[in-house]
Order: structure tokens, then C-alpha cells, then sequence
């Protein structure tokens, strides 16, 4: 039986992954491309108690992730925010903040994996650890064959994409639909194949 995705990954695994740098993630985190998260116990910001999983401000700790590797290993985390919410909390208890340590600190799986499909990344082929694309391409290639089947093969490139787009809309709860760049980029090779096919009938 198939393991599922992976929820986590660490910053370092994503690293060696994508053949970057901590700095480099460290500055689409930045940007708002990636949310580095982390885990804390019980902890206070003013009146509120926060634990388990939140967001980290990169920039907040960036000696951490030093191009040149003299970062240190562990730094005082002094705001942070849930993913729930998008305002920053100030950690006041502990008064010196929550110690991180680099180790610790991850991407969520399914935004790795999306940021992969977004950036046009060679990802690992998937096997035991349950890495793989998060769209269901498999699903929607035997939807497909199943249309052609019955209804012929699409007048354009444009409507077959759209047929594409509306299976993974009804097939998904509405954050697993691919982009239309994404869907052409992982169908031009189908439809030249249908293309020249429709060409050779035609003849």
C-alpha cells in the first residue's frame, strides 16, 4: 500500500531537493511564496497562548541561513503567527523568546510540491516517502481518453484545457486546481499527439 504525502518537510531537505541555499528559501519565504513553519510548546504572546504549529518571519532570524554556512543553529523566536490568522503575535513568556533550532524548522509538503509544479522543478520520482505531483493527473488522463471516447477530440488546444480545468474543479475542493499554465505545460505533448492523429484521419 502507497504511504501518503508527505505532510513535512525540513529546510534542509528542501535544500538538497532544489539545489539551493537556506538564504534562497529564506527569501521566498520572504516574498510570501513559502511559509516556513515550525512547532513550540505552550507559549504566551500578551494574553494569548499559542502552541503547535506557526509561522516564522524569516527575516526575524536570517544569521540562521547565511550563504557562507557561520550561521548559528539556533536563534530566539520573538514573533510569530498561526495559519490561521495573518497578524504577527509578540512573544512575551517566555520574555526572551522561543528557542528555534534550524533542524526544526519546515514547508508544509503540499506547498513544496506546488511551488515544484509552479517553478517547473524536476521533482524526485515518487516511491515509499509518498512523494508526488498533488494534482491527480492519472485521474484526469482516464477522464480524458473516456471524453475523446465519447464526444471525439476536442476542436482546440484552448477547449481541451478547459475541459481539463473544469474535471479538476469538480474533483477537487477548490485549492488542488491546476493553473491553465501548469495544465498546458503537462498536455502540449498530448495534443501534438492528437493533433497529427486528427491530421492523418483527415489525409
Amino acid at each position: 500500500m502507497k504511504l501518503p504525502q508527505r505532510e513535512f518537510y525540513t529546510i534542509h531537505e528542501v535544500a538538497a531537493r532544489w539545489g539551493c541555499a537556506l538564504a534562497d528559501i529564506s527569501g521566498w519565504s520572504t516574498s510570501g511564496q513559502l511559509d516556513v513553519i515550525t512547532g513550540i510548546p505552550p507559549t504566551f504572546c500578551g494574553t494569548t497562548r499559542v502552541a503547535g504549529t506557526v509561522i516564522i518571519c524569516t527575516m526575524d532570524i536570517v544569521p540562521m541561513f547565511r550563504r557562507c554556512g557561520t550561521g548559528p543553529k539556533t536563534a530566539h523566536l520573538r514573533r510569530l503567527r498561526t495559519e490561521e490568522e495573518i497578524d504577527w503575535l509578540f512573544v512575551t513568556d517566555p520574555p526572551e523568546g522561543v528557542d528555534v533550532s534550524v533542524a526544526d524548522l519546515l514547508l508544509r509538503g503540499k506547498q513544496v510540491l506546488k511551488f515544484e509544479d509552479t517553478h517547473d522543478l524536476l521533482r524526485r520520482v515518487s516511491g515509499g516517502t509518498g512523494s508526488a505531483s498533488p494534482y491527480d493527473w492519472d485521474g484526469m488522463t482516464k477522464a480524458f481518453l473516456i471524453r475523446i471516447h465519447e464526444r471525439g477530440i476536442p476542436a482546440s488546444k484552448a477547449e481541451m484545457i478547459g475541459d481539463i480545468q473544469d474535471w479538476f474543479v469538480a474533483h477537487s475542493n477548490g485549492d488542488d486546481v491546476p493553473s491553465e499554465r501548469t495544465i498546458r505545460r503537462h498536455v502540449d505533448d498530448l495534443w501534438k499527439m492528437l493533433t497529427d492523429l486528427k491530421k492523418d484521419e483527415g489525409g
